[in-house]
């Protein structure tokens, strides 16, 4: 198996956001702050196991082995295995290229790579991770996805750019899929994100245009994270919701 360097290109998508927020701080989604996450192996955000609430409310969603989920902003999620696992298709999307090569390095996995268009794009099987900018996928790179699971991906972004998450995610998705979406919900003046605290307020003016939102858990987590606690929240909550396209 051979393995090589790939030049960084910047996408269109997120080439022009401004660098730094009103508050002088750098944006969570400018291109080098993540680059420089996973080139100094600042990853508090992965986790090293299978996520809790995918495998706990996955069944509630009922979807028929052989579909295709994606996975927005994917980094080198365990998640993916489990889906692949469940005999889904799998399309994940991800900034750094240092992320997904560690995924397949770290898991034993063979790979393809092609250039096509703004993307390097990795193939094994059923999994494609697309690697380079979300901003920049098409209708018709997502065209047969039947399922969104978003655990990491809107809680990434500071709230200037959430929406424009979930207009290009409605804008690209089909009109047929289902969502499983988890959210954090704190103070957020008590802590700088990234994660970022997202509100059910906030996911309903985001989706409610095209998804009907179903709450199917909110608990506190505060006490299993110690890390947040030591950055000064006092109360921390996650959130995990079925969306699914309204009804014409």
């Amino acid at each position: 198996m051979q393995y090589f360097q790939m030049p960084y290109r910047m996408g269109n998508g997120l080439q022009g956001e401004q660098a730094f927020l009103e508050n002088g701080q750098r944006s969570s989604m400018d291109t080098e702050f993540w680059h420089g996450k996973w080139q100094q192996n600042e990853i508090g955000f992965h986790q090293s196991e299978i996520n809790q609430h995918l495998m706990k409310h996955w069944a509630t969603l009922a979807i028929p082995e052989g579909a295709t989920v994606f996975v927005p902003l994917c980094g080198k999620s365990l998640d993916l295995l489990w889906l692949l696992d469940k005999g889904y298709r799998v399309i994940g999307v991800e900034l750094s290229p240092i992320a997904v090569e560690d995924f397949f390095n770290e898991n034993g996995i063979a790979f393809e790579v092609s250039e096509e268009g703004p993307f390097y794009v990795y193939r094994h099987d059923e999994l494609t991770i697309y690697m380079g900018d979300f901003f920049d996928l098409t209708r018709e790179q997502l065209d047969d996805v039947e399922v969104i699971y978003d655990r990491a991906a809107l809680v990434a972004l500071p709230a200037e750019m959430r929406e424009r998450y979930a207009e290009h995610l409605c804008k690209m998705a089909p009109d047929n899929e289902d969502v499983l979406l988890v959210t954090m919900e704190y103070e957020q003046a008590e802590m700088s994100g990234p994660p970022f605290s997202v509100s059910e307020t906030e996911v309903h003016d985001l989706f409610a245009n095209k998804y009907d939102i179903h709450s199917l858990e909110r608990f506190d987590v505060l006490e299993h994270m110690p890390r947040f606690k030591e950055r000064g929240i006092s109360s921390l909550n996650e959130c995990i919701y079925h969306m699914n396209i309204k009804s014409s």
